[in-house]
């Protein structure tokens, strides 16, 4: 599970510390590292662990494969996801093009979201963080009951 935020420091070869409880989170899987993607709806990063990103797949398999719905989850979660490994140091390499959607330069926040987590720049997250708690007071947003129908969608 991904929990809380934090804000690492990004090198000039653009490299950034992973938080050691992502890391911990992701020490049983068989790729030692992230996989990451461009967000469809915002200016960040998507993260998961492998095991996750082949959750993903399977559930894509219950759509028709050449629907315009599994194409475009297809397209939005693998088409331009990279696998980035941990170094010794628990660091991994931002890639030039995510780091520029996300606007990352000096500093990344991680963003844990329970099952997977996203990678933004920290002022953008902090406006994005206020704007989505004043959005849950306005809508009084609650947890569903255990049980209560699942919301459509492949979160």
């Amino acid at each position: 599970m991904f929990l809380s935020t934090y804000v690492n420091k990004v090198d000039r070869k653009g490299r950034v510390s992973v938080p050691a409880t992502f890391r911990a989170a992701l020490s049983d899987q068989r790729f030692p590292g992230i996989v990451i993607f461009p967000s469809n709806k915002y200016p960040a990063l998507d993260g998961n662990g492998i095991d996750r990103m082949d959750e993903l797949m399977a559930r894509l398999g219950s759509l028709p494969e050449w629907s315009d719905e599994h194409e475009n989850l297809s397209v939005l979660m693998f088409a331009d996801s990279q696998r980035l490994p941990f170094d010794p140091e628990g660091r991994i390499t931002l890639p030039e093009d995510l780091a520029r959607h996300a606007s990352i330069t000096d500093s990344a926040a991680f963003v844990g979201l329970g099952k997977s987590f996203q990678i933004w720049e920290p002022d953008r997250y902090a406006a994005h963080r206020d704007a989505v708690r004043e959005r849950a007071r306005r809508q009084e947003t609650t947890i569903p009951a255990i049980g209560a129908p699942a919301a459509r969608g492949v979160g």
